[in-house]
């Protein structure tokens, strides 16, 4: 097949940019090197759109998160991503979480099946010299495309460090110590919870600062982490309650047990460690905020001091992955175009952005922006203050070139709202995002660029 528009990288970015332009009529060429005999240090399969990390797309509150509102959005433009997370979908109380490996193969089922798109398995190693392109290869990007972005940039790439959470067999926990519950029951009782005491919390904590970590080589050492992703020990050298207050905090958990010999931390456990479900069968499950550089065995060991994990079997180990991004602010245009390269953009995580909704929302915009040139048409970005809008214009941009650093989205993107009582103000920024979304909605739909319901 001939082919409009070239894709580069089949992770949730491009995955979701080749849906929006084949959607649109335009014919893609999607690359992905996975299955043409390459891999990389991360990732397990083929399949397009794997989740590598966490399963979990965070927050689906649209009315009170931020995350939950770029999902509104994203369904709102027939997201490829969203639709497969539908189908995918397991319990995860107010949040989103997925069976990674159902939501993969429901992605690579669309896009094989579309008309409009052809998978290639080959790696590409040049930034191509013409012809409208979007680089999509993720945190992840091979060697040589890096060395070729580098050269075409004039600027070192930057880097950080992403950690990658163990994931438990259900059949190995112990349910007779823990139980199922989320925070103040909110959203159903979607989570296994490991309840701790006082004493069993500090000993974890010492075993965890003692476990002999990973090495890194010299041109690592000074490779930043991202907040979002932090390894557990590394948390927990900041102090001895920070895991306490962050994955570890077992406000809201109130222990069916109760206190009995068996369990004399009573009704309220002194810290928790969570496990989400991580397949649709419920046979998988993750540890929350559990990402790790400690060694195999050291986790292992560690990991079965765990009240109702003694007897754990893991399905997988933590693990550590450098991730490389450019600097977004000073290389793209408002278009996500590299400056004196215009045919060829940008998307996804190797933009700066954070997290996999992040990602693929990115991915679509860069696709409805090529699909627009493709027309000839236009283009007239999303409304800064929807979540959209917010998300661009900080990597095209807004934030701070000189320290550029991944960013999730959040309210602190969005242009301030004045005047608001604090109480009811992430209900007036989702409120304004989805008037102004919609309106802006409206106005696609007029020029014919929108080619899905709004």
């Amino acid at each position: 097949m001939t082919y409009d528009v070239h894709i580069i990288g089949g992770g949730l970015a491009g995955s979701e940019a080749a849906w929006q332009l084949a959607q649109r009529g335009v014919k893609v060429r999607l690359s992905e090197m996975r299955g043409g005999g390459d891999g990389t240090a991360a990732h397990h399969t083929d399949g397009l759109a794997e989740l590598v990390c966490s399963n979990s797309f965070r927050s689906d509150d649209d009315e009170k998160n931020a995350v939950g509102l770029l999902h509104h959005e994203m369904r709102r433009l027939d997201s490829l991503i969203m639709r497969a997370g539908e189908v995918a979908r397991v319990p995860a109380g107010s949040a989103m979480a997925v069976d990674r490996d159902v939501f993969s193969a429901e992605v690579q089922k669309a896009l094989e099946g579309h008309p409009n798109v052809t998978v290639v398995r080959e790696r590409v190693d040049q930034l191509p010299a013409s012809g409208l392109t979007v680089v999509a290869t993720g945190p992840l990007t091979a060697p040589q495309l890096a060395d070729s972005i580098v050269a075409a940039t004039g600027k070192d790439r930057l880097a950080f460090f992403d950690a990658i959470a163990p994931i438990v067999h259900h059949e190995s926990i112990d349910m007779s110590i823990c139980w199922m519950a989320a925070r103040w029951d909110k959203g159903g009782k979607d989570y296994i919870n490991c309840p701790m005491t006082r004493e069993e919390y500090y000993a974890f904590v010492d075993g965890l600062l003692a476990a002999e970590k990973g090495d890194f080589k010299e041109w690592e050492a000074n490779t930043p982490y991202f907040d979002g992703c932090m390894p557990i020990e590394v948390m927990a050298e900041r102090g001895r309650e920070t895991l306490r207050f962050g994955p570890m905090k077992p406000v809201g958990l109130d222990n069916p047990h109760a206190a009995t010999p068996e369990f004399p931390q009573g009704r309220w456990p002194y810290a928790v460690v969570q496990l989400r479900q991580d397949n649709k069968l419920g046979t998988l499950w993750n540890m929350v905020g559990f990402q790790t550089k400690m060694k195999y065995g050291a986790q292992v060991e560690l990991f079965r001091t765990i009240p109702g994990l003694q007897d754990a079997e893991f399905a997988r180990l933590g693990g550590m992955h450098r991730n490389t991004f450019i600097n977004s602010p000073t290389l793209l245009d408002r278009q996500l175009r590299l400056k004196g390269a215009e045919h060829i953009r940008f998307a996804g995580q190797v933009t700066g952005c954070e997290g996999y909704i992040e990602s693929a929302a990115v991915g679509m915009l860069a696709g409805m922006m090529t699909a627009a040139e493709v027309q000839g048409a236009s283009w007239q970005g999303p409304p800064r203050t929807s979540a959209c809008g917010a998300l661009l214009a900080h990597i095209t941009g807004d934030a701070e070139a000189s320290d550029y650093q991944p960013m999730n989205i959040n309210f602190g993107l969005f242009p301030p709202l004045h005047d608001v009582n604090k109480k009811s103000r992430k209900e007036a920024y989702t409120g304004r995002a989805k008037q102004d979304f919609g309106e802006w909605l409206a106005q696609l739909s007029k020029a014919g660029l929108e080619r899905v319901p709004a």
